[in-house]
């Protein structure tokens, strides 16, 4: 049983089975996880650390470097770098791809629990692995004049968590800003000191004080009761009237020698929404979140909240906005494609039930590729939602050539009719097979690409391929019988050429000067060789596509040391900048931490920024006014801007800035002078932006150096001065006050002890064990350190990172010019070593990563076409014609100002697949013709019969991606590059396939072989 007779038998069963699978597919589209990115695993987890405050070197010493040793000998890691500041450090481990890593991260938390003994007293650690859902979803801001800073948190604490808990996906609310609440018991020196006391008495105190325990339980007339000892301290009155001290000179009660008070928990933490102080709160959803739904859920929940009088909430960033937006202009994109592609068949076949039928199948195969997006476990995103836009010229293409082949077999004046249909369908089947595997084994290297572009690629090729598939599937076995159904092929005659005289005339007119001469090869091969060269080095780099997210993140610095007032003030400044400019809707800011959890200091922070809608300037435009207002009216603050998804990928790679410049030497003194020197020659650099020497300096501190001797002479140990100086600054918390939603912490300390002046400090009194008390300065020196610098190493090595974004240039012609820079004589020391990492590094990965996958290509289609036909010869022909046509890719890029970057190389490479694809379609035509006549006659039959629906397809391909190619609406810029690459390649291809192929493959045969007959 032949295929047409299968497919005659079982056309409705097979035409009722596809549609069944549509309608699967849409509905799976609305249960599919949606997410900006794709799911992906990055190999990669951060460690953070804490240890009390600390010098930065003991800190390296005794907590970096032995939990780096124990992450070390952890099976997996590929790489360590840290961050060491006073008392606390982050350290970020790399993984090699492909690994579990909710495994790695397991064992790295095991390793660190091995060690943690070992540690300083109070040493805690965090263990986080780094996806994209490190980032919240949806982020508000509340603000109000009226209630309290305290309050205000816990509105967003007790009422606004608990009321998003029972959201589906969510993972977390994080909640920042406002106050937590504390009683404050200030003991005066000099009044604990008359009365022999101390704070280690005001703390014991009122820890005892503050009793409420089960003691016991009780059986009496049938009942068990449980005996309760309750002396709960529920009032400011009552912690005062505890009883200090009892002796013959009377009754010492707390508030005789401290004063207490409501206050703040003290935080290194503020942050403001649109300059005014404010609650934000961050919603993350779980790995496998539907961030559409889960943003739709949260703002309905908040719709349904009463807040309180005088309390405003304000949404700051909304990633689902992103998200839907590039859905959107995958729709958009979609529909005009397949309107332009139907007025492509209207055109040519005048008909259109045809048309109908052609554009009907098209959603079809979408729909059943979204089923298996589902059944592979994979989500709508950025990459997955391009790929079903870039696939649509793919699928008509399958579609086109399918209803011409059958329009002209059926619609023939002799031969024709509704009995021709499948045996035309059955004739086609092998070109169509040919030419779908001619695109689909492309996308085979492609999804086996590791690192962040494997990461990216993967999803794109898995969709594309997938899309691909069904549509061959479709074409093969649901086109021919709805053709048959629907098309009254007894009144209906393929129109053929006699709509498309001029196209044949010229073609005809082309391809006999062509034949005549074939030496005009050379001159349209080499002047497009030479643009084309020049257009490769002209053309500027990149990474990830630049897409107008209408929002950026701005990292800020003051000098280091600065205090959190200080910064606040100085960065007050530049709110001032965002509130004058016009495009700024709103934005929030973060003091001493950041959106991707860095390492906190009290002078650096960060800003996201987010733009009105449909504002007039690019958001690149937005950021280079901003940068340039704040380095001429700011001068004390350095800034870094980058857009959410720039900044994201790069937190998710560790190092966010394209450039970035690892120095090495073998003393490590030498790198702070080195890295200033290399950061100054950078500033001469065009278009290098942003620039930090990596110098990174934790700020002032004051050394207490303990005598251990006259620390024995007052009855002391070194332990007791440091514990006793640690209570009077820091302060205790002695107890916790209940309450229905929450304990308040009662913290005993000195008063104003954050405001001290050195001298203060040096008078601190000190209780002995036998009752005396004395100043700290006569047991201790204190001596001010100045600038004590953090320390980053990695893999065990000190090092030092000057990094630098760049504006208006490629990173190739950007890191190009560093490289001549530290290339120059003198630059750097002898012992000086340096390596380039940072956004760079990745380019270069993925970079050689894709010219792996586009040679891979080439070799696969060229033993596709030795199967197809078995002439090396051929094959290499087609093959060249190919990859001449990617000189194209490099011209329309440089033509467009698009960089070169990883959507645009996979552009590249599919368009050797599709090259291929269109070549196979003319050879068959003449491999079949030749068994009929000369060869040299097939070639120029083939080109004839194969121009209409070589030019069909190509139109449409062109066609249904140019709205991808001019990138309309927010988000859509992330195909861009691929679009223009496929879109240039045919277009160049278009002529090689029709004119310059049957030239080559003319010259090859003998003399004999022109005149032959069959």
């Amino acid at each position: 049983m032949n295929s047409s007779t299968f497919l005659a038998r079982h056309a409705r069963a097979i035409v009722i089975v596809a549609f069944a699978l549509a309608l699967a597919g849409l509905a799976s589209a609305f249960t599919l996880p949606v997410g900006l990115f794709p799911q992906v695993s990055f190999p990669r987890v951060v460690v953070d650390l804490d240890a009390g405050d600390r010098p930065a070197d003991q800190t390296s010493l005794l907590l970096t470097r032995p939990v780096e040793e124990a992450i070390r000998t952890v099976p997996g890691v590929a790489g360590l770098r840290s961050e060491t500041t006073r008392g606390s450090a982050q350290i970020s481990i790399d993984f090699g791809w492909g690994r579990d890593m909710v495994a790695s991260t397991l064992l790295v938390d095991s390793a660190i629990a091995r060690v943690l003994p070992s540690l300083p007293p109070g040493a805690t650690y965090n263990v986080r692995r780094m996806d994209p859902t490190v980032f919240p979803i949806i982020s508000y801001a509340l603000q109000s004049d009226s209630m309290s800073p305290v309050a205000l948190r816990d509105l967003a604490q007790y009422q606004i968590v608990p009321l998003l808990a029972s959201v589906e996906g969510l993972a977390r609310v994080d909640v920042q800003g406002g106050e937590t609440a504390e009683l404050q018991v200030e003991a005066d020196p000099r009044k604990l000191a008359q009365y022999g006391l101390s704070l280690d008495d005001v703390s014991n105190a009122l820890a005892g004080a503050n009793q409420l325990q089960a003691v016991g339980r009780l059986q009496d007339r049938n009942k068990l009761y449980l005996v309760v000892a309750d002396h709960s301290l529920k009032r400011i009155e009552a912690i005062r009237q505890v009883m200090l001290k009892n002796d013959a000179h009377g009754w010492v009660r707390l508030g005789d020698v401290a004063t207490v008070r409501d206050g703040y928990v003290p935080q290194w933490i503020k942050v403001s929404e649109d300059g005014r102080p404010a609650v934000l709160f961050n919603v993350y959803e779980q790995p496998d979140g539907n961030a559409v739904q889960i943003a739709q859920q949260v703002r309905d929940k908040l719709a349904t909240f009463r807040l309180p009088a005088g309390v405003k909430l304000r949404s700051w960033y909304d990633q689902s906005e992103l998200v839907v937006e590039s859905a959107n202009s995958v729709r958009d994109a979609v529909l005009i494609g397949l309107l332009l592609a139907a007025a492509v068949l209207l055109l040519f076949l005048r008909n259109l039930r045809v048309t109908l039928i052609a554009m009907l199948v098209v959603p079809v195969t979408l729909a059943v590729t979204v089923l298996l997006l589902q059944v592979m476990g994979m989500s709508f995103n950025i990459m997955t939602l391009g790929g079903i836009a870039a696939a649509v010229g793919l699928v008509i293409d399958d579609v086109i050539v399918m209803v011409e082949h059958v329009a002209r077999r059926a619609g023939a004046e002799v031969g024709g009719g509704p009995d021709a249909v499948l045996p035309a369908a059955r004739e086609f089947l092998a070109p169509l097979t040919g030419s779908s595997l001619a695109t689909l084994i492309v996308f085979i290297p492609l999804g086996l690409l590791s690192g962040v572009t494997g990461a990216f690629s993967k999803a794109l090729s898995v969709t594309m391929a997938s899309a691909l598939t069904v549509s061959w599937l479709v074409a093969a076995w649901v086109v021919p019988p709805l053709l048959r159904r629907l098309v009254d092929f007894t009144q209906w005659r393929d129109p053929g050429f006699s709509h498309e005289k001029w196209l044949a005339r010229t073609h005809a007119t082309l391809y006999d000067g062509l034949g005549r001469r074939p030496a005009w090869l050379l001159a349209i091969v080499i002047p497009l060789l030479i643009v084309g060269g020049v257009a490769f080095t002209r053309v500027s780099t990149g990474f990830m596509p630049a897409v107008d997210e209408s929002g950026f993140v701005m990292d800020y610095y003051t000098k280091p040391g600065t205090s959190l007032p200080e910064t606040a003030r100085q960065i007050g400044q530049v709110e001032d900048i965002l509130h004058r400019m016009p495009e700024v809707d709103t934005f929030s800011r973060r003091l001493g931490t950041g959106l991707g959890g860095d390492l906190g200091q009290s002078y650096h922070g960060d800003f996201f920024v987010r733009l009105k809608p449909g504002h007039e300037r690019s958001t690149e435009d937005v950021m280079s006014d901003v940068r340039a207002h704040v380095e001429q009216e700011v001068p004390g603050v350095d800034i870094e801007l980058a857009q959410l998804m720039e900044d994201l990928i790069g937190d998710l790679t560790a190092v966010p800035q394209p450039i970035e410049i690892k120095l090495y030497a073998a003393h490590p003194e030498q790198l702070v002078p080195q890295a200033e020197k290399v950061a100054k020659a950078l500033a001469d650099i065009p278009g290098v932006v942003d620039i930090k020497d990596g110098v990174q300096l934790a700020g002032d501190a004051l050394n207490v150096d303990v005598d251990a001797d006259k620390a024995t002479l007052e009855g002391m140990t070194v332990q007791a001065v440091t514990q006793a100086v640690n209570n009077a600054l820091t302060g205790v918390v002695a107890t916790e006050l209940p309450s229905a939603t929450k304990s308040v912490g009662v913290l005993v300390r000195m008063p104003n002890a954050t405001q001290w002046r050195i001298p203060q400090l040096i008078a601190l009194p000190i209780k002995a064990p036998d009752g005396h008390v004395f100043p700290l300065g006569r047991v201790a020196s204190v001596t001010p350190v100045t600038g004590q610098p953090q320390i980053s190493r990695e893999n065990l090595q000190q090092m030092v990172a000057v990094t630098a974004r760049i504006e208006g240039r490629g990173i190739g012609a950007s890191v190009a010019d560093v490289k001549k820079m530290l290339a120059q004589p003198g630059m750097l020391d002898a012992d000086m070593r340096y390596e380039l990492g940072g956004l760079y590094e990745q380019q270069q990965i993925a970079f050689v990563g894709l010219s792996k996958v586009f040679l891979m290509a080439l070799v696969a289609e060229f033993v596709l076409l030795l199967f197809l036909y078995g002439r090396p010869g051929l094959a290499l022909i087609v093959i060249g014609c190919s990859l001449f046509s990617a000189t194209a890719v490099f011209i329309a890029l440089w033509l467009c100002g698009v960089d070169l970057n990883i959507t645009a190389m996979m552009g590249m490479t599919m368009i050797i697949g599709m090259g291929t694809e269109m070549a196979i379609f003319y050879v068959s035509e003449y491999v079949n013709l030749s068994r009929e006549m000369s060869p040299f006659e097939a070639l120029r039959a083939a080109s004839r019969d194969r121009l209409r629906p070589i030019t069909m397809t190509t139109l449409a391909a062109i066609l249904t991606l140019f709205p991808l190619a001019l990138a309309l609406g927010q988000g859509a810029g992330i195909q861009q590059p691929l679009a223009i690459a496929i879109i240039a390649g045919l277009t160049l291809q278009y002529p090689l396939v029709l004119l310059v192929m049957p030239t080559l493959i003319g010259l090859t045969l003998g003399r004999k072989q022109r005149t032959a007959g069959p």
